[in-house]
């Protein structure tokens, strides 16, 4: 980390480097309010300190399990107040784990009727199509 007038920290590309993020994450996640707008060095420079990388990777590491972004940001609020019960990002998760539940088995209803469909094609001699029937004609997946 550099010291740049007084602030300690990495300016905005080696923060995002460090993350294994980019450039256009974190101020992606500093426009929508996850990450806090880091002090500036003298020279006008953004300086991230570990409480921003600490945050930073809370937030990538909710996003790669499929949280949205409303959902982070009450996950960090609960964060931020400290003196909330755990009960309360259970609930939030609880309700995430309900959604990814709910996609699963959309996933499987896909899978099911894509299989009926690759096999009724066979070695794909047929003079119709059974996918391109299925997608003008089949009942939907939901």
């Amino acid at each position: 980390m550099r010291d740049h007038a007084g602030v300690k920290g990495l300016q905005r590309a080696e923060f995002a480097r460090r993350t294994g993020s980019n450039l256009e994450t974190v101020r992606y996640y500093e426009k929508v309010g996850l990450l806090p707008e880091p002090p500036r060095t003298a020279n006008g420079y953004r300086s991230y300190g570990k409480t921003h990388e600490r945050r930073l990777r809370f937030v990538l590491r909710a996003r790669e399990l499929g949280f949205s972004i409303y959902e982070i940001r009450e996950l960090l609020r609960l964060v931020d107040e400290r003196n909330r019960p755990c009960a309360e990002a259970r609930d939030v998760t609880a309700t995430h784990l309900a959604d990814v539940r709910a996609k699963i088995a959309d996933l499987r209803r896909m899978e099911r009727v894509l299989k009926d469909v690759v096999t009724r094609c066979g070695d794909g001699t047929f003079p119709g199509c059974p996918l391109i029937e299925t997608l003008f004609h089949g009942p939907t997946v939901g």
